[in-house]
């Protein structure tokens, strides 16, 4: 039999397919190269960018086109987000072309530190929507963007709900999207974004802070098997929305999810690069199931776990200020605030006549 990669083997014998967050331009041709269907790119991307050795260069010459475009310093973080983004639209279009039913979609989510509102939500996409046709908005599943997310679903956009870490938020999403699309004859395309990575990295600061006597084997389950019950859940409800794993922080945030009719968003470097170098067996996995004792005791003893875990666990009012949807967001502000903090350094250089690096 012919020697393939794994990402080979992955297409070959399984329903499940990788996603690329936030490459480079030269991560994006590799990863097409190697399988990927579709990419995302999140609120930090300009900074890493801009941080990057070999794409340094050309994000800085990109800030100072959007500074000259923007009256302000948040807007000129927008616009350089955009243009950083636009090629990689271009890269992944004509697999959006050959299947615009799931594949070829470069999500983008844009400032998190604006104001919550769906206005400014839907504010804000309506110029990422015109990048490009595979273009796909990426919103937080808040009340705010739940709102958001019934116009853009209604008015035909795809969009991708991210910030998800419960069941709770699952079940409204899918109730959402039956709402506002049932009955019609074209669908929108949406993807449903489960963070069990950063979750994961959540409930482990937790338990370290807090304490708590769990066993590490079993903390270690935690986000994956809220994963298990989000998927779960879409399948029972049989809703056409596609499940995402993302926010991967180790292999087994993909190699765990493997048999699912779904993807999952990893970065080239240290994931997908260490899949294809490690090569591991593709097994199906995503349907072993949790054990009892092990739910029973994230249960009793992680109150975020069983907020996520359950059905009812969360009110929509709750979700934004959920301990794991805060740790991810807090980790987006860092970088769009540097970002615009560059974009005031490079203002006030270019209007001094200068503009020297």
């Amino acid at each position: 039999m012919m020697a393939d990669g794994y990402f080979q083997r992955l297409t070959r014998l399984t329903p499940t397919r990788f996603w690329v967050n936030n490459p480079t331009r030269d991560e994006a041709d590799l990863a097409i190269a190697a399988g990927a269907v579709a990419c995302t790119c999140n609120p930090s991307y300009g900074q890493k960018m801009l941080d990057h050795p070999a794409e340094g260069a050309y994000a800085r010459r990109l800030l100072d086109e959007a500074v000259a475009e923007s009256a302000t310093d948040p807007g000129a973080t927008a616009v350089l987000q955009r243009k950083l983004v636009k090629p990689i639209m271009d890269r992944f279009l004509p697999l959006w072309q050959g299947d615009p039913s799931r594949y070829g979609y470069v999500s983008i989510q844009g400032d998190p530190i604006r104001e919550e509102s769906a206005a400014a939500i839907l504010e804000e996409a309506e110029p990422n929507r015109r990048l490009a046709p595979n273009a796909c908005i990426k919103v937080p599943c808040t009340a705010a963007g739940l709102e958001a997310m019934g116009s853009l679903l209604g008015d035909g956009a795809c969009v991708n709900a991210t910030e998800v870490m419960s069941v709770a938020q699952t079940l409204s999403l899918v109730d959402l999207y039956e709402r506002v699309t049932s009955g019609r004859a074209r669908r929108p395309v949406m993807f449903v974004s489960h963070i069990a990575g950063i979750y994961d990295d959540y409930l482990q600061q937790w338990a370290a802070k807090s304490g708590v006597d769990v066993e590490p084997d079993v903390l270690w389950q935690a986000g994956l098997a809220v994963a298990r019950r989000v998927y779960e859940v879409m399948r029972a409800r049989g809703t056409p929305q596609i499940f995402i794993g993302g926010g991967a922080r180790g292999l087994h945030h993909f190699t765990e999810l493997v048999g699912g009719d779904l993807v999952v968003t990893i970065n080239w470097v240290g994931t997908a690069d260490r899949l294809i170098a490690e090569n591991p067996a593709v097994v199906y996995r995503l349907f072993n199931p949790v054990p009892d004792h092990v739910v029973r005791e994230l249960i009793e003893k992680v109150p975020d776990f069983k907020r996520a875990y359950l059905d009812d666990g969360l009110a929509v009012e709750e979700y934004e200020e959920f301990g794991g949807v805060e740790h991810f967001r807090h980790m987006f502000v860092s970088g769009w605030k540097r970002v615009e903090a560059l974009a005031h350094e490079r203002r006030a250089a270019l209007a001094e006549g200068g503009g020297q690096r």
